[in-house]
């Protein structure tokens, strides 16, 4: 088969910038697209003299005129500091950007993935969550902006596809972490491990008792790949992440092992409507697209940890 054309919005991000070194690795020619408000060139230097990359820096608000194969729809800030900063813009970042993008997968008949997330389930009521659930969201809480903007662009791809009958794919990330994620986004990984390079207190909101699953970024992007590759006719919504759950008390102790600090455990008030659990059910994910994450917590850790001694 001849190589694909994909464009990969917010293509500098964590996420992104990692799907765009996979996609060149196996062949393909990628145009990476962002804004750099969260992602940075400094993610994809290494990709810039690849002769079948190219960058083009664009806010997907606005409508985008290119010829590709497959698009996936990675813009949008994912941390509450980023997406708090600029609430308005968020929503318009998932909601214009979706249109914007779903308009463009019609035009030009292309395969279209939407990073949705979690967080469409809210503060869950059930546990873990299955794709089936529907979430309890608080529609008007500080982290709507970026929860119903998810949602509502969720409720945009299948709109589309009802009634135009576009191919798309929705995943819904949990937890992810890596090399690349941004050092100042306030996620709980970061947080944790640049503290504790710096010798300084490792902040805990609540009791530490509040659970996360930490899926590693290659197996992340290994499940949304074989989304995208999946099937026709299979849509989802799926989750992808790793149902290991770990409790931020357990992550704390993880990270000061692996880094050797001195730094001392805090704790802080839990943020408003943040969500005490946090669990994939990957069921449908094993089934449709053999998706099981391989990497474990603390192998995935060593590598962050690497990385971000790299910045200091």
């Amino acid at each position: 088969m001849l190589n694909k054309k994909i464009l990969v919005t917010g293509g500098a991000g964590f996420l992104g910038s990692h799907l765009c070194e996979r996609l060149l690795d196996r062949g393909d020619e990628v145009l990476c697209v962002d804004n750099l408000f969260t992602g940075t060139k400094q993610n994809i230097m290494h990709l810039l003299q690849n002769p079948r990359f190219e960058f083009m820096r664009h806010d997907v608000t606005f409508p985008l005129y290119v010829e590709v194969d497959e698009i996936y729809n990675l813009a949008c800030p994912a941390s509450p500091v980023h997406y708090q900063f600029d609430p308005v813009q968020t929503t318009k970042t998932s909601v214009m950007g979706a249109i914007n993008m779903l308009g463009l997968a019609k035009r030009v008949k292309a395969k279209i993935l939407q990073a949705s997330t979690s967080e469409v389930y809210g503060d869950p009521e059930i546990h873990p969550q299955v794709e089936s659930y529907k979430g309890s969201v608080n529609p008007i809480g500080i982290r709507a902006c970026y929860d119903e903007g998810k949602r509502c662009a969720e409720t945009l791809f299948f709109d589309y596809q009802r009634q135009h009958n576009l191919n798309i794919k929705v995943m819904r990330i949990f937890n992810t972490y890596g090399p690349r994620m941004h050092p100042n986004d306030g996620r709980v990984v970061s947080n944790f491990i640049i503290q504790a390079l710096r010798g300084e207190d490792i902040t805990i909101y609540g009791d530490g008792s509040q659970t996360r699953s930490f899926c590693y970024v290659d197996d992340l992007i290994d499940g949304m790949i074989a989304l995208m590759d999946s099937k026709d006719g299979f849509y989802g919504p799926v989750n992808i992440g790793n149902p290991h759950e770990f409790s931020m008390l357990e992550l704390a102790k993880n990270v000061l092992e692996l880094t050797d600090s001195t730094s001392k455990l805090v704790f802080l008030p839990l943020p408003q409507d943040d969500p005490k659990q946090r669990q994939p059910d990957i069921t449908l994910a094993k089934k449709e697209l053999n998706f099981s994450p391989k990497v474990q917590l603390r192998e995935g850790l060593e590598k962050t940890i690497a990385y971000f001694k790299g910045l200091q």
